[in-house]
């Protein structure tokens, strides 16, 4: 169906601002509700003309039930990402998470929205039995005194708000990230971090190879996904996702954290020697999501890690004047 009208809650942040190019291309309207907190409008500078946008908190539930108004379908990615915030801001991710939450699905509700897909993460899975990680292993969280799993919680509250209201709905559909990447993803993840870190260390010593210290012990594994490549996940779930289904978006390749810094290095013209540092308490050894279900659907990730990191560093670098100070 095309010409539905979308909302995109979080829509100038890095997931959402690509999203809305995608819906706009495949015939859609777009209006989206940030308070460019976190977002940032010039993400959408090439389309500001095209979609429209209300500036306003997620947790005012006046502001959200104006958004949602005329609406035919939601994208509720409005959250406080970034693995820093986790620990130094957990009361404001869990504020922003649940109320959000709730205010979005009364309003959904409320308007008679019919179709509502969610923005889960693959941080629920925390430490999965089982890797690659299918859809349906347990959630859990470990350790309710760590402050880092106010993001997990957060998401696994909203997975079941949405599913347990999915009664109000024509179709809710699920979809878990790993590790999504590429340029202007914001400045609190590992990529840019190293990218920042390793510009420092080169600026500063001039030696072809070079120590490059690291949280952890180098064998830590994620599994990076571009953000070309999670759009055209988001899309294919969109076009034939069934109601209630919950969709791992990602790539299948485990890369030790160590590979990024030595990869990374390659792009910088360095020799790295990664130096293991302490671990950040409650980050997970390993990471790699079953895509099986989504393959089914006809997804294949198109981009590899290297060519993927190789545009994202590029953009890092061009725009370090841009970094938080």
């Amino acid at each position: 169906m095309k010409n539905k009208k979308y909302l995109i809650t979080g829509g100038a942040g890095f997931i959402g601002s690509a999203l809305s190019r995608a819906l706009l291309k495949a015939g859609h309207k777009v209006r989206i509700l940030d308070n460019t907190s976190r977002g940032n409008l010039a993400r959408l500078e090439d389309i500001k003309g095209k979609i429209e946008v209300i500036e306003g908190d997620i947790r005012d539930a006046k502001k959200v039930r104006e958004a949602c108004e005329s609406i035919n379908s939601v994208f509720h990615l409005a959250f406080i990402n970034g693995t820093e915030f986790f620990y130094s801001k957990p009361d404001l991710v869990l504020d922003v998470g649940v109320k959000g939450m709730v205010n979005i699905m009364d309003s959904c509700i409320d308007e008679g929205i019919k179709e509502f897909i969610l923005a889960s993460s693959s941080e629920v899975y925390q430490k999965p039995p089982i890797i690659p990680t299918k859809e349906d292993v347990p959630l859990s969280i470990p350790d309710p005194h760590n402050p880092r799993y106010s993001y997990a919680g957060g998401k696994i509250i909203s997975e079941l708000m949405a599913l347990n209201n999915g009664k109000h709905f024509d179709r809710v559909m699920i979809f878990r990230p790993h590790n999504v990447y590429g340029p202007d993803m914001g400045w609190e993840h590992v990529i840019p971090q190293f990218v920042l870190k390793m510009s420092e260390i080169c600026t500063q010593n001039k030696d072809k190879k070079i120590d490059f210290p690291i949280k952890g012990t180098g064998k830590e594994t994620r599994s990076f996904v571009f953000i070309e490549d999670l759009i055209q996940g988001v899309m294919l779930m969109l076009e034939k996702g069934e109601h209630l289904g919950i969709y791992n978006i990602g790539a299948m390749d485990e890369i030790p954290i160590s590979k990024v810094a030595v990869e990374l290095g390659k792009i910088f013209g360095r020799e790295v020697n990664v130096m293991p540092g302490e671990a950040v308490k409650g980050s997970a050894p390993r990471r790699c999501p079953d895509i099986s279900k989504l393959k089914k659907l006809g997804y294949e990730p198109r981009i590899t890690f290297s060519e993927g990191l190789g545009i994202t560093a590029k953009w890092y670098i061009e725009n370090y004047d841009k970094k938080p100070k």
